[in-house]
């Protein structure tokens, strides 16, 4: 089997077929760092995660993009409200600036806690205005965009295409379109490429432009990072699902009206929702769930994120504790059962690596490595491989990581190497978990053994009759909570 994706273009289960399987282009939708990522944000990173190492296991190279929106993102996708970054500055009162380094270090903070690998790439808007420029220029070139009230705009009926992504159809939008609060725009769906003071007069941040002095609409922004490190067509794009019925949509229209690439990304993943009791979570509502409110609450970042694989990425996922406490014991059983393990493997091993998969074909080698791991262990990885290339199956992988560590036929260090494989995409620390389990056995082993030697120490003190130092080894071992007992058959002790 090789790996099949949903893709959103098109509705379907495709096979993955990279356009360079030693540097498979994917590009992740960051984050716009104008306030805290709230847990609902989060499932998109992680399913990011799980795509790239996915990938990275099935033996594909992998140049990760993932952008940061530090300017131009407004609250409503389709141009209307206030900039989002503008809008958090004058709250909290400081620079634009400002508030987007420190929400940037908070998202990154969240990501090393859930043990999210950080992208190749992580490109800042306010850093590639020049790539933006040009690519506009480009779009303009090609007859696509029109001026009105000093903004320069994207014509969306100057390209038939529109609207495939989220099933759209121009006739439709045009026969229901509503009245727009943009009086500028021929069309509802146009949107801006590029803006001027006719839409903020005191916009924080404006760069000069062929267009006037201004700032960049946030679908361009995606669009020149991701060409600019990934080139003119790439594999994989991803986002939440939120994203398809206009960023993404109108990403692809001015991409490929620019290159004239089509497609111009070849296979678009989308993470669904995760819904409160009260709905989809969002900012917007002023009270959302934040990572720290639920470490804050006793739980442990790798346990969300246990629980977020725990559901498939395409699926609608209920937040609840409840449910997150099911996560936490689960992920601490698991655990338990790593720390077992290792009581039992004579070393720890290194986490199986499967040979290098056929060039023609990456991830066709199968990892089962039945000659190194053993055939049960074999037969696991096998199924957990099979789970993967599944659109990313994440829920019954780990199924099969359970049946792995649970099967009293696989020998410890065997089931311990097979299992620090799947971690390679699960990232529950689980090798780390048995290495300190190791160690902390090591140390208990050095620590018996010094007692051990002290009592001895202490008999032959006795033999010799020489109490003062029988009774200072006492003492000492007193100190270090170890009570000793004298009796016919020699000396006994234990921790009190």
């Amino acid at each position: 089997m090789a790996l099949t994706l949903f893709n959103t273009l098109g509705r379907r289960l495709e096979p993955f077929r990279a356009l360079n399987p030693e540097e498979v282009g994917f590009y992740g939708c960051g984050p716009t760092v104008y306030n805290f990522a709230h847990i609902g944000n989060l499932r998109a990173y992680v399913t990011h995660d799980l795509l790239v190492k996915t990938l990275k296991y099935l033996g594909y190279g992998v140049k990760h993009v993932m952008n940061i929106t530090d300017v131009g993102h407004l609250s409503g996708d389709d141009d209307s409200g206030d900039d989002k970054m503008v809008k958090s500055a004058a709250t909290r009162g400081k620079s634009v600036l400002e508030i987007a380094e420190f929400y940037t270090k908070a998202f990154f903070d969240d990501l090393d806690r859930m043990h999210i690998a950080r992208a190749d790439v992580i490109p800042r808007a306010t850093e590639h205005i020049p790539d933006m420029i040009e690519l506009i220029g480009r779009i303009e070139k090609a007859g696509f965009t029109y001026e009105a009230g000093g903004n320069l705009y994207f014509d969306i009926s100057r390209f038939p295409r529109y609207g495939e992504l989220a099933l759209l159809r121009l006739d439709e939008l045009r026969a229901g379109a509503r009245i727009d609060v943009d009086g500028n725009k021929r069309n509802p769906q146009d949107f801006v490429l590029w803006f001027t003071r006719s839409k903020f007069e005191n916009q924080a941040l404006t760069w000069d432009s062929p267009w006037g002095r201004g700032y960049p609409g946030w679908h361009i922004e995606c669009s020149a990072m991701s060409i600019k490190y990934l080139g003119e067509q790439f594999d994989i794009h991803a986002g939440g699902i939120d994203h398809v019925p206009i960023h993404h949509t109108n990403e692809i229209a001015q991409s490929e009206a620019a290159t004239g690439r089509q497609p111009w990304v070849r296979y678009w993943v989308h993470n669904e929702f995760l819904v409160m009791d009260k709905g989809k979570m969002s900012k917007s509502s002023g009270s959302f769930l934040t990572l720290q409110s639920l470490v804050d609450q006793g739980y442990n970042a790798l346990d969300y994120r246990y629980f977020l694989l725990g559901g498939h990425y395409r699926s609608q996922l209920q937040f609840s504790f409840e449910a997150l406490d099911g996560a936490r014991n689960a992920r601490r059983s698991l655990l338990d059962r790593i720390k077992a393990l290792s009581d039992q493997a004579a070393v720890i091993p290194g986490a199986y690596r499967p040979g290098p998969a056929d060039a023609a074909s990456p991830g066709a080698a199968s990892p089962g490595g039945i000659s190194e791991t053993g055939e049960e262990a074999g037969k696991a990885l096998d199924n957990f491989k099979a789970a993967l290339e599944d659109d990313l199956s994440s829920p019954r992988a780990l199924a099969e990581l359970w049946s792995l560590v649970r099967n009293p036929r696989i020998r410890a260090g065997e089931a311990l190497a097979a299992a620090f494989a799947m971690d390679s995409v699960f990232s529950l620390g689980l090798r780390e978990a048995a290495l300190e389990r190791k160690e902390a056995s090591s140390e208990s082993e050095e620590s018996v053994r010094e007692i051990e030697g002290l009592v001895a120490e202490r008999a032959a003190a006795k033999k010799a009759r020489d109490f003062d130092a029988a009774d200072r080894i006492r003492d000492e071992l007193k100190k270090r909570g170890i009570a000793l007992e004298d009796g016919p058959g020699g000396t006994i002790w234990k921790r009190i």
